[in-house]
């Protein structure tokens, strides 16, 4: 006697097939996205926070706050297409700004 598992428990796209594949890649692709996404917002960041009232004009520091809330932007629309909603860790993670979040029109 051979036991066979029930159909129902049995997946409905094998590992070959060619949906497998495409979802891998998709996947691969939008944590790849994310990635680029959290270095553009780290890099932004660390240019405002190297921002020197001394050396620098407050022109400059409007021109890197938007910036910074442009690819901060970025990285929380590429979590939201990861499926990631909360925002409360990255906001933690990457020390972002009051004034950043403002522009983005969050609090």
């Amino acid at each position: 006697m051979s036991f066979r598992p029930p159909q129902s428990l049995s997946a409905p796209f094998s590992v070959e097939s060619g949906f497998n594949v495409l979802e891998y890649e998709l996947r691969a692709e939008r944590a790849n996205s994310l990635g680029r996404s959290g270095l553009k917002a780290e890099a932004a960041l660390a240019d405002l926070k190297a921002w020197d009232e001394q050396r620098h004009s407050r022109e400059q520091r409007d021109v890197l706050v938007k910036q910074a809330a442009d690819a901060v932007w970025d990285l929380f629309v590429q979590r939201e297409i990861c499926g990631l909603r909360n925002s409360r860790d990255v906001t933690q993670r990457y020390a972002i700004p009051d004034e950043v979040l403002v522009r983005l029109g969050s609090s």
